[in-house]
């Protein structure tokens, strides 16, 4: 246990079974009344961030979380089948921890992922993916001076904007944080 004085940014803290990770806090005082600890905390499990106001010398409970590198499998029902390469078990992630990441899912990608006990909490995809176009967008009936940039599909099924110049079977790489073309390779 620590106390809410000792918060600082990048802990990890459980509230109400939830893990979040403190974002930023600062201390706040005013003229009349008493002094508290105002942080902002991401949900680990659902991205979400909440503003949490702490009386001062609150108690709060810190958790550790460990990180594993997963290599994705395939698809198990509704969730995510993963292997664990420090111990060689498999672990199904679910899809509610993923989110949007599973448009960048393939066979044999590493992510690194945070536990809580057994529960996955957190992943992280690689920054840079590379993956080929599997459709691109007819750009033939819409072209204007403006029109610099087409839809294209990849082969995990992310949707990106690609230049004009892709064409289906490339490969390019992605900047997967920001679903960002970045070259052609």
């Amino acid at each position: 246990m620590i106390t809410s004085n000792q918060l600082t940014p990048g802990m990890t803290i459980n509230i109400a079974s939830k893990i979040y990770r403190v974002e930023s806090c600062v201390k706040v005082s005013v003229s009349k009344g008493t002094a508290f600890i105002k942080a902002k905390l991401r949900n680990l499990m659902s991205e979400e961030i909440l503003e949490k106001n702490f009386k001062l010398n609150q108690q709060i409970k810190e958790v550790s979380l460990v990180e594993h590198t997963l290599e994705y499998l395939y698809p198990e029902g509704k969730d995510y089948l993963f292997l664990d390469i420090g111990t060689l078990k498999t672990v199904i992630v679910p899809t509610a921890v993923l989110l949007d990441k599973i448009n960048f899912l393939k066979e044999g990608i590493r992510i690194t992922a945070l536990f809580y006990g057994e529960s996955v909490f957190s992943v992280e995809l690689p920054v840079f993916l590379e993956l080929m176009t599997v459709r691109c967008e007819s750009i033939d009936d819409k072209l204007t001076v403006s029109n610099t940039t087409k839809e294209a599909l990849l082969e995990t099924g992310a949707k990106i904007q690609v230049p004009l110049f892709v064409e289906v079977g490339d490969i390019v790489k992605v900047d997967t944080h920001k679903s960002e073309f970045i070259q052609r390779v």
